[in-house]
């Protein structure tokens, strides 16, 4: 199935009767929160590709509680919107809500994250990157980075929030990779809640309780920074002592990798704007759409940060 995949490239065009005024398309859109850099570019993202596009945008940001989301997605039917979109805090626990957009006859569109409910009917679409994909190729590059390296080899692991998509399909993912080879372990697992500071907490109660770490795969790049802090407070040196992979590629986390205190970074783009607006005016006009828009990404290491960080847009 052929989509449009880059993320951020391109203008998000505008189909007709999109635009200002009374014909302008209004969408409701429920976020997650301002966890984490890549949160902040995401939300930026979307208020400027709505603007762009002329429509009308109703924001709402759920704090990192699911309760909150509910809320939002039920004000949204409630106003008659004509697009709801959000980015499920969690996987689980969405059809009765989702059910009511429907009966309301109001699409839905899923963003980022998605839910794990068995009628698919309930949402017209589901944009966002391949997590598990994301978790495989920093597994992968582990091994290869430590093939020649003697056993065992100690992981542990900064998990993104517990029951969100992200995290449970980045560790799938990883752990896929890393399973093949038995000398690859992973000793203490926890999670950092997609925070830099808690990223920060954690690896500290992973340092105290582990004088043999070799690797920190952290589910995102706030996390990972916040170990970083960790560490050096250890007096170790990150990217030499341990071995540290992460998710995203957020200006900071490039940085962090383009000075060598990162190894490797999975991309993750928070740049959904422009694509989440041509979906949300196609899926107006009654359009068929792909029910699974995955969005192009890449992966970096020190070299490559290094060249892409002037140009980088987030």
């Amino acid at each position: 199935m052929m989509v449009a995949t880059a993320a951020a490239c391109g203008d998000s065009g505008g189909s007709e009767g999109s635009g200002s005024g009374d014909d302008s398309i209004v969408l409701g859109f429920s976020q997650v929160g301002a966890e984490s850099g890549w949160r902040t570019a995401n939300t930026k993202s979307i208020q400027e590709s709505a603007e762009e596009a002329g429509i009308e945008l109703k924001f709402a940001d759920a704090q990192q509680k699911q309760e909150n989301q509910i809320k939002a997605i039920r004000n949204y039917i409630a106003q008659r919107v004509d697009v709801i979109a959000f980015s499920p805090v969690v996987e689980s626990g969405w059809d009765t809500v989702l059910k009511e957009a429907k009966d309301a006859e109001i699409p839905v569109i899923l963003t980022d994250r998605a839910v794990d409910s068995a009628d698919d009917t309930l949402y017209e679409t589901f944009i966002g990157s391949d997590f598990v994909q994301e978790g495989r190729l920093s597994g992968e590059w582990l091994v290869e980075e430590f093939a020649d390296a003697p056993g065992p080899v100690k992981i542990v692991e900064l998990e993104g929030t517990t029951g969100s998509a992200p995290a449970n399909d980045r560790k799938q993912g990883f752990g896929e990779a890393i399973a093949a080879d038995p000398k690859f372990e992973i000793i203490a697992s926890q999670t950092g809640e997609f925070t830099r500071a808690k990223g920060k907490e954690v690896m500290e109660a992973f340092l105290q309780a582990h004088n043999d770490i070799d690797v920190l795969f952290a589910h995102n790049d706030d996390m990972g920074l916040g170990a970083i802090e960790a560490i050096e407070a250890a007096g170790l040196v990150p990217g030499q002592d341990i071995t540290i992979i992460t998710i995203d590629a957020v200006r900071d986390g490039m940085q962090a990798l383009a000075d060598g205190k990162i190894n490797f970074i999975a991309e993750c783009s928070p740049l959904l704007g422009p694509q989440l607006m041509e979906l949300v005016e196609q899926v107006h006009a009654g359009e068929t759409v792909p029910k699974r828009v995955v969005t192009e990404e890449t992966t970096f290491t020190q070299e490559q940060a290094k060249e892409a960080l002037p140009t980088r847009e987030y």
